[in-house]
């Protein structure tokens, strides 16, 4: 008799524990199907019916790891806060996620993002998502008049670069003792108090003379 729909999730999301398990103790490169498969109790055939190729495998981890992160993103978009506390809320969150994992373990936070860099194209569907979620937000603040002259893609590159050491978990790992949510604060005023396609003089001279 087939397996329920139930029953298929149920044993996939086992299948990704597992997996998670296993990257934990060996990092992604550990990560094969024969040993899952017998961790898991069932045979690679088996296996196949869940994952059919490694990239699919290493994607629902990926689903799976971001999953917390993604909901922190929905339950900022749908406040009613401000759009400028909105943008804090929406990096300080997700920041203060990664610390925690962070301060309760470095390398295995580590080893993720090791992971996520071997399989960039797995992951890139988050960072998709969470660029759009942020031009909702820029969207929200330009119908404040904030960014002015600058277009939404533009926008979102430019507070994704600024936003970079609490965003970017390279970055992050890097810099994480000397980032706070006090910084990041500071450094949203500064994002929606000037940041616009105006020339405030950084462009203004060419080259360099002695003063």
């Amino acid at each position: 008799m087939a397996s329920s729909g139930t029953e298929q999730d149920a044993m996939r999301a086992r299948l990704v524990d597992i997996a998670q398990a296993i990257v934990e103790e060996r990092g992604g490169a550990g990560l094969n199907f024969s040993e899952l498969a017998a961790r898991a109790g069932i045979s690679q055939a088996g296996l196949s019916r869940y994952f059919e190729t490694r990239e699919d495998l290493m994607e629902a981890l990926a689903d799976h790891w971001f999953q917390p992160m993604v909901e922190i993103m929905e339950d900022v978009l749908a406040s009613d806060l401000p759009p400028r506390r909105k943008m804090y809320e929406f990096f300080a969150r997700r920041f203060v996620l990664m610390r925690r994992k962070w301060e309760a373990d470095p390398v295995k936070l580590q080893t993720y993002v090791e992971v996520g860099n071997d399989y960039f194209e797995q992951v890139r569907s988050y960072i998709d998502l969470a660029d759009h979620y942020l031009g909702e937000i820029i969207g929200e603040a330009m119908s404040d008049g904030a960014f002015a002259g600058l277009e939404i893609d533009e926008t979102i590159s430019l507070i994704n670069q600024m936003c970079a050491p609490y965003c970017a978990l390279n970055t992050t790992i890097m810099f994480m003792e000397r980032l706070s949510e006090d910084k990041l604060a500071r450094i949203i005023d500064a994002v929606f108090d000037g940041l616009s396609a105006q020339d405030r003089g950084a462009k203004a001279l060419t080259g360099l003379r002695a003063a």
